[in-house]
């Protein structure tokens, strides 16, 4: 359990020698260089892996409309969003909740936290009915511009949006905030060298 928790804490228009980077597999997955979102295409912003020790937890992708270095730019940019993870263990979706919990602590302050509380509890509220997320399955955590988070996993939509980009913000900074778990992490989801 503990394990987990600590696993999940929480190109055309690219350069071509950084595109290709993208397109390689990570963790053994292969992400698409680009997407459709909302009517926007999204390009591969950066691939990363959240492993411990020699035990891999997912694969993870930061889709968005154009390329951003940093995480100040990625939250900045208007438009649609996506964070995919694909999981390469299984995970109780109760430790997938901590891990998201910590990782709201760590990257918001007392006063955003105190704000984006009751939807928190609605995003645990969704996830804790999955039981147990498995080897295999893509999780996407979307941004819907003027409608907030949208969850689905392998291609199936969970409960309703939660509004707000405030919300989403929050949720991108667990993994490209400044007190991450997993700096390679970050750094790979910002398409910087790991």
């Amino acid at each position: 359990m503990r394990l987990s928790l600590a696993l999940l804490a929480c190109a055309s228009a690219l350069p071509s020698a950084w595109a290709a980077d993208l397109v390689n597999p990570i963790g053994g997955v292969r992400f698409e260089p680009q997407l459709q979102l909302a009517g926007q295409v999204l390009l591969l912003n950066g691939t990363g892996l959240r492993a411990l020790l020699w035990v891999k937890g997912y694969a993870a992708a930061l889709y968005l409309g154009q390329r951003a270095g940093s995480a100040e730019a990625a939250l900045a940019q208007p438009g649609a969003k996506r964070l995919q993870l694909r999981l390469l263990i299984d995970v109780p979706a109760a430790e997938f909740v901590k891990a998201f919990r910590l990782g709201l602590e760590r990257n918001n302050p007392p006063g955003e936290q105190a704000r984006l509380a009751e939807r928190a509890a609605r995003f645990d509220a969704l996830l804790k009915p999955l039981g147990e997320l498995k080897q295999g399955d893509a999780v996407n955590l979307d941004y819907l511009p003027g409608q907030g988070l949208l969850f689905s996993r392998n291609g199936h939509q969970f409960g309703e949006v939660i509004p707000g980009e405030d919300f989403y913000a929050a949720l991108l900074r667990v993994f490209v905030g400044e007190h991450v778990s997993d700096e390679p992490l970050r750094a790979g989801l910002l398409g910087k060298p790991v």
